[in-house]
């Protein structure tokens, strides 16, 4: 397992992530570059996450696809979609903000690596809160959320599910995580 900080490669650079993706049997693209909550209303302090979303995406799957690789898994965020209950068959809001039209940018990547007879997957995680996340406590009024440490078995077990995607976030939130716990066996802590 090998896991590039930023100084270590450069996602923009078609030559450096193919290298990278040689020998891997799955690649997760992990990279995010999340504002600070005091500038989330911001869209220009969205710009580099929203090109490691969009365009770092394309420059993983492009990789993966010619070296081969059986596996490749997306997170995204479950805010694509309305309000009210939701599950996976849920369409994403008619109107989706700025900030969020990277996020299906990245998921169509997954998409086009599935369609190529690949393993695509994207998760859509809830709220992240827990170590590192600047969010001590799960914020349900956001409608999903989900601690740090589940997302991580999340991503673990993202790799033995069909290509598609897959909810994942606490239970019993708007957002339904029934058929990615149902596929996997996975349930997040209480």
């Amino acid at each position: 397992m090998r896991a590039p900080g930023r100084a270590e490669l450069d996602l923009y650079d078609p030559a450096a992530v193919a290298a990278a993706a040689s020998d891997a049997d799955a690649v997760l693209h992990l990279a995010t570059r999340i504002p600070s909550l005091a500038q989330m209303d911001q869209p220009q302090a969205w710009r580099e996450n929203d090109r490691l979303r969009a365009e770092a995406s394309a420059v993983l799957v492009d990789a993966a696809l010619a070296a081969d690789v059986k596996t490749y898994v997306q997170p995204t965020v479950t805010f694509v979609y309305p309000d009210g209950p939701v599950t996976e068959e849920t369409p994403v809001r008619q109107a989706v903000p700025v900030i969020l039209r990277s996020a299906l940018a990245a998921e169509r990547q997954a998409a086009r690596f599935a369609a190529a007879g690949r393993h695509g997957v994207v998760l859509r995680l809830g709220l992240l809160d827990g170590p590192g996340t600047g969010q001590d406590h799960p914020n349900p009024g956001l409608g999903a959320t989900l601690h740090a440490g589940d997302a991580g078995r999340a991503l673990l077990a993202a790799l033995t599910v069909p290509s598609g995607i897959y909810n994942v976030c606490r239970d019993g939130e708007r957002v339904s995580n029934r058929l990615f716990a149902e596929t996997t066996g996975w349930r997040p802590r209480r």
